[in-house]
Protein backbone atom coordinates (compact mmCIF):
# COMPACT_ATOMS: atom_id res chain seq x y z
CA UNK A 1 0.00 0.00 0.00
CA UNK A 2 1.17 3.40 -1.00
CA UNK A 3 0.85 6.17 1.56
CA UNK A 4 1.40 9.54 1.37
CA UNK A 5 3.48 12.00 3.28
CA UNK A 6 0.47 13.66 5.46
CA UNK A 7 -0.85 10.41 5.79
CA UNK A 8 2.14 8.55 7.23
CA UNK A 9 1.53 12.10 9.43
CA UNK A 10 -1.86 11.35 10.48
CA UNK A 11 -0.91 7.58 11.24
CA UNK A 12 1.85 8.81 13.68
CA UNK A 13 -0.36 10.92 15.73
CA UNK A 14 -3.08 8.36 15.89
CA UNK A 15 -0.24 5.93 16.67
CA UNK A 16 0.90 8.54 19.97
CA UNK A 17 -2.98 8.66 21.06
CA UNK A 18 -2.76 4.29 20.73
CA UNK A 19 -5.64 4.77 18.31
CA UNK A 20 -4.16 2.53 16.13
CA UNK A 21 -4.14 -1.88 15.40
CA UNK A 22 -1.71 -4.41 16.16
CA UNK A 23 -1.14 -4.44 12.63
CA UNK A 24 -0.79 -0.39 12.21
CA UNK A 25 0.99 -0.06 15.38
CA UNK A 26 3.80 -2.63 13.36
CA UNK A 27 3.50 -1.15 9.90
CA UNK A 28 4.24 2.38 11.83
CA UNK A 29 6.88 1.20 13.47
CA UNK A 30 8.98 0.24 10.65
CA UNK A 31 8.35 3.39 9.53
CA UNK A 32 9.82 5.38 12.40
CA UNK A 33 12.94 3.04 12.23
CA UNK A 34 13.23 3.80 8.54
CA UNK A 35 12.66 7.69 8.30
CA UNK A 36 14.11 9.94 10.55
CA UNK A 37 11.91 13.01 9.59
CA UNK A 38 8.98 10.61 10.77
CA UNK A 39 10.88 9.82 13.65
CA UNK A 40 11.58 13.35 14.92
CA UNK A 41 8.07 13.96 14.09
CA UNK A 42 6.85 11.47 16.22
CA UNK A 43 9.34 12.25 19.17
CA UNK A 44 7.76 15.45 18.59
CA UNK A 45 4.26 14.53 19.19
CA UNK A 46 5.18 13.05 22.27
CA UNK A 47 7.17 15.79 23.80
CA UNK A 48 3.59 17.98 22.99
CA UNK A 49 1.37 15.44 24.09
CA UNK A 50 2.92 15.38 27.39
CA UNK A 51 3.11 19.18 27.65
CA UNK A 52 -0.37 18.84 26.59
CA UNK A 53 -1.67 16.08 29.47
CA UNK A 54 -0.07 19.26 32.15
CA UNK A 55 -2.32 21.84 31.42
CA UNK A 56 -4.68 22.50 33.92
CA UNK A 57 -7.93 24.32 32.57
CA UNK A 58 -9.63 26.52 35.44
CA UNK A 59 -12.56 28.67 33.95
CA UNK A 60 -12.56 32.47 35.53
CA UNK A 61 -14.66 33.74 38.69
CA UNK A 62 -16.54 35.16 36.18
CA UNK A 63 -17.66 31.98 33.96
CA UNK A 64 -18.47 30.69 37.31
CA UNK A 65 -20.77 33.59 38.38
CA UNK A 66 -22.52 33.11 35.07
CA UNK A 67 -22.83 29.56 35.00
CA UNK A 68 -24.64 29.89 38.53
CA UNK A 69 -26.41 32.76 38.06
CA UNK A 70 -28.22 31.11 35.36
CA UNK A 71 -28.58 28.64 37.36
CA UNK A 72 -30.39 30.26 40.01
CA UNK A 73 -32.54 31.67 37.31
CA UNK A 74 -33.46 29.24 35.36
CA UNK A 75 -37.55 27.98 35.12
CA UNK A 76 -37.80 24.65 33.03
CA UNK A 77 -40.50 24.95 30.34
CA UNK A 78 -42.79 22.23 30.33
Amino acid sequence: MTQTFTTKFNEVIRYVYNETSSTENLLIEESLTQDEELLDFYLDCLNLKSEMDKIQLIPSEKSISNVLAFSRNYEPVI
